[in-house]
């Protein structure tokens, strides 16, 4: 008898959502591959700009509208059951603690918040709260990350002593992560991805951030931030990462796990709407693979509403989000002082599970924006990170 089943759950029941912000992570990635996840639906949305939700919602046959304002309204409606937070980051903590203390369950895009301290304040409701709260990282449910991770873990490389990564694409100056500053520059919106990787590649959590270096152009247009930033982390075991991320250059993803017998190198890496690949060299032998393009993002909500519905804990949880939180808050620490930065002792209790997080849904295509635009928009046609 399967969970669901042992629990009266009806299996064709949908979790109903609000998509929480309209920009174009929400409609360009999220919204178009609900319908095919089988077990969520959206409902609701909501957004500072009603004509565009208007606009946004005849395309999904959606009836219930809200402004930001009336998020509470939304919460005691009885309308929904969770929500997909899209907001710019520093806004997550703003929908999420309301959400949570309302019993509805929270899947929100990264970072989890732009600060530890914002992050603690999750954390707290979060453990009073009978919803579920889930940080989304698509990249833990997509085949090749995972078929990566488990030949890692196989110790076919040895000893991985080295990971490095180039996270780079040019951002269009109009787009607001050129206007927000350091909370909407590269090292909250693209550093992510690197320190996730580096921290699932080694399965630790950093000592200290090395170094972290940041410079900007004025030619790129771009506001008052470093739009390119070099980092070097130090975990357990003499271990390095090392990353570079902009938002200058041309559009380059990659990252690479070198051990004492042999190197993984994954490139494309961290974009979606493409088939990523990895390269395996054991000695001198060497090996591709390139996996078929998925929806990244109808898998982590597939996965998500699973979870509301056989209650089962999601992997990439509070604990996650905060342990990548604090290592960009100490990256950011490091910028401004030029000085490295020391942790606390911090261990994450739960790593990803390759086989139980394997998500296949087919990729689907991303419609016309409704009044947003993809960040490269004007500069390069390029994928979202």
């Amino acid at each position: 008898m399967s969970i669901a089943s042992a629990l009266g759950i009806n299996s064709a029941r949908k979790i109903r959502y609000a998509v929480v912000a309209l920009g174009d992570i929400a409609q360009e990635a999220m919204m178009p591959g609900v319908e095919h996840t089988g077990n969520s639906q959206i409902t609701a949305l909501v957004s500072g700009d009603l004509d565009k939700a208007r606009k946004v919602a005849e395309k999904y046959d959606i009836a219930d509208l809200y402004t930001y304002d009336q998020f509470d309204e939304l919460l005691a409606s009885e309308k929904i059951d969770a929500i997909y937070l899209a907001t710019p980051n520093c806004r997550h903590a703003e929908f999420i603690v309301p959400a949570l203390k309302a019993g509805v369950h929270v899947l929100t895009e990264k970072p989890l918040e732009i600060s530890t301290e914002k992050c603690k304040e999750i954390a707290e409701v979060a453990k009073a709260s009978t919803a579920k709260l889930m940080v989304a990282y698509r990249l833990h449910f997509e085949p090749a990350t995972l078929s990566a991770i488990e030949r890692i873990r196989s110790g076919d490389l040895g000893d991985v002593r080295l990971f490095s990564s180039t996270f780079v694409q040019k951002v269009d100056p109009a787009n607001h992560r050129a206007k927000s500053g350091v909370e909407a520059g590269p090292v909250f919106d693209m550093g992510p991805y690197p320190v996730n990787a580096a921290r699932y590649v080694f399965e630790a959590e950093p000592l200290e951030v090395v170094s972290a270096v940041g410079v900007r152009h004025p030619d790129a247009g771009l506001g008052d931030f470093d739009d390119t930033v070099s980092v070097t982390l130090r975990f357990p075991g003499d271990r390095l990462a090392q990353f570079v991320l902009s938002y200058t250059l041309n559009t380059l993803d990659s990252f690479f796990a070198l051990g004492t017998k042999g190197n993984l190198a994954m490139q494309p890496c961290y974009m979606y709407g493409k088939p990523l690949q990895h390269t395996v060299t054991i000695g001198q032998d060497e090996k591709s693979e390139s996996f078929r393009n998925t929806d990244h993002f109808g898998g982590e909500l597939k996965y998500f509403s699973d979870c509301i519905l056989n209650d089962t804990h999601p992997e990439p949880d509070f604990e996650e989000g905060y342990a990548d939180v604090r290592v960009l808050e100490g990256i950011v620490k490091a910028m401004e002082t030029g000085r490295p930065v020391t942790f606390e002792p911090f261990e994450r209790t739960r790593r990803i599970d390759t086989k139980a997080q394997l998500e296949t849904l087919r990729a689907v295509k991303s419609p016309e924006l409704v009044d947003t635009s993809n960040p490269g928009a004007g500069v390069d046609k390029v994928p979202k990170n």
